[in-house]
């Protein structure tokens, strides 16, 4: 999928010239990592990222759905099978972006899963050299396998997407997500090269509160929310760093087990 819309212009100054790794916000910072040819982490952790790390560690092919397209559709043309909402499973499909839906997949299976923001995300920048979807589950295997895709000479773009209010506001619609910038500083800080000051003021934040990381996802506005529509187990399981040794990596449009 290519997006109709470009980046939004930056100053030079806040492009993170010069630094191996770097992080950034959002769709508008997909489609910068897009444009630059960057390798490209997307975090996502509730729930997106934590779906497709335990499904595809489990033996899952997932195909990332955008915002504006059909699951349905795209699950029938792609001869795969839609995943659902998380209160209709088991009634209308056996997956969603519940991670724990995911803990009976078996290998070969083949779903399409849609995210206003971390498969949306994915698909805007599907054209990078290499996309990686990341989170706390699979952050140390994420960043070794970015890092031998880099190979010393690429720029890895890690991409925490935040969330969006359901009305944007005189900030806009990008709303800050304490789960994915904690996330993605455990993959920064895992990636050997020089960082950005952003990105590296992010990697020291996930140092600061690493051993605190269940309480400060369970107690976030998003592990709140989360929560109180009673998925407070999902919440549980995307705050476990490092759980699975796989990275999740797409090819050819499919997102699969990269074994590390």
């Amino acid at each position: 999928m290519q997006s109709n819309n470009h980046p939004a212009q930056a100053n030079p100054a806040h492009l993170q010239e010069g630094f191996p790794c770097r992080l950034d916000w959002g769709r508008d910072g997909a489609r910068r990592a897009a444009a630059a040819g960057d390798i490209l982490i997307v975090v996502d952790v509730l729930s997106f990222s934590t779906a497709v790390a335990t499904g595809v560690h489990h033996g899952a092919a997932i195909h990332p759905c955008a915002d504006g397209e059909s699951a349905g559709e795209l699950a029938s043309m792609l001869r795969a099978e839609p995943a659902v909402h998380r209160a209709d499973v088991p009634e209308r499909g056996r997956f969603s972006l519940s991670p724990l839906s995911w803990l009976g997949a078996l290998e070969g299976v083949r779903a399409v899963l849609a995210s206003p923001n971390g498969a949306t995300c994915s698909r805007y920048a599907a054209s990078v050299p290499a996309l990686f979807v990341g989170g706390l589950v699979n952050a140390g295997a994420v960043a070794r396998a970015a890092t031998d895709a880099a190979n010393g000479h690429g720029t890895i773009t890690v991409l925490a997407c935040g969330e969006r209010w359901p009305a944007a506001g005189e900030d806009g619609t990008l709303r800050f997500a304490i789960e994915d910038y904690l996330a993605a500083g455990a993959i920064i800080a895992a990636i050997d090269c020089s960082r950005s000051p952003e990105a590296e003021t992010c990697a020291a934040a996930f140092g600061a509160t690493r051993n605190d990381l269940p309480r400060i996802i369970r107690e976030c506005g998003s592990g709140r929310e989360l929560a109180a529509r009673g998925f407070g187990a999902d919440v549980e399981h995307a705050s476990r760093l490092n759980l699975y040794n796989t990275a999740a990596v797409m090819r050819d449009g499919w997102i699969v087990a990269q074994r590390m």
